[in-house]
């Protein structure tokens, strides 16, 4: 936490100086920007710019998604390609296998995937179901971690996916974990789109779905964010009672009726959650 130094003030009489005390820059504030790296977070911010519904852009295309100068972007997408990031065919550019490095990185550094996994692997075939478990970043929820136990029941279950938060059991339960300024600030800044047609987009609906969640301890989504798809989530604690992730499990909807999902499954989900609180 940066503090400038103390300066004194000489009162008028001569007499003892006053001290006047810096402002303390606090760390919900976030870093100086003498402190940070503009090339770094653009060329990040370019990296990011490439999705599934735009996996080809050419220079002009990175420029406007990233707030770039055509000229800064050209510089981006041939440092990277000298990289070995980005490959360039023509006038238009795409990522390489590499970039999946930087997620693996986190998945082989990180503590969290190291210590859920192999319960997961226990709850998945267990259950004879799949199951993953995911975190909260920004407005999405993010799969650190996943076991099919033989059941393709869809492909977002996968480490390193990212869905929307709002309409996942694991993205419920963890939206439960926040306060209320911050969820109905993210309902409000978010695109509530209908996925499917069970997908829930009204503001009002979610926010009693939030907190049902937050008050029976688990998140049931019937089909929101995938037609057959059906989860049921519970929050991962810390030690000090913090939520830190979620867990789920998923079934076909052609397999296990909505109200039987509960009674099938929230027993081994409450024990992988009991089991990862000593742990994490």
């Amino acid at each position: 936490m940066p503090i400038e130094p103390i300066s004194q003030k000489i009162t008028p009489e001569g007499g003892a100086p006053n001290v006047v005390l810096p402002a303390v820059k606090s760390e919900a504030d976030g870093p100086l920007k003498r402190d940070l790296i503009a090339g770094l977070e653009k060329g990040l911010q370019v990296i990011e710019a490439f999705d599934q519904e735009r996996s080809r852009l050419t220079i002009g295309e990175v420029a406007q998604r990233v707030g770039l100068t055509r000229a800064a972007a050209r510089r981006y997408l041939i440092t990277l390609t000298h990289l070995g990031y980005v490959r360039h065919e023509e006038k238009v550019f795409s990522l390489t296998p590499k970039v999946l490095r930087l997620g693996q990185s986190y998945l082989h550094s990180a503590r969290l995937p190291r210590i859920v996994q192999p319960l997961l692997y226990r709850l998945a075939y267990s259950l004879e179901e799949a199951a993953s478990a995911g975190v909260l970043d920004h407005d999405e929820l993010v799969c650190v971690a996943a076991v099919s136990a033989g059941r393709l029941v869809s492909a977002t279950l996968q480490p390193g996916t990212r869905v929307p938060a709002f309409c996942t059991a694991n993205g419920r339960v963890l939206l439960a974990s926040l306060s209320q300024l911050q969820i109905e600030a993210l309902l409000e800044r978010v695109q509530l789109e209908a996925i499917t047609a069970h997908t829930i987009v009204n503001k009002d609906r979610l926010l009693l779905e939030i907190a049902r969640t937050r008050a029976q301890g688990y998140a049931v989504v019937d089909q929101e964010l995938e037609l057959g798809l059906r989860t049921i989530a519970v929050p991962l604690k810390n030690f000090r009672g913090e939520t830190v992730a979620a867990v789920n499990v998923s079934v076909h909807a052609a397999r296990i009726a909505v109200e039987d999902i509960v009674e099938r499954c929230l027993p081994a989900l409450l024990k992988v959650q009991v089991e990862l609180a000593a742990l994490l």
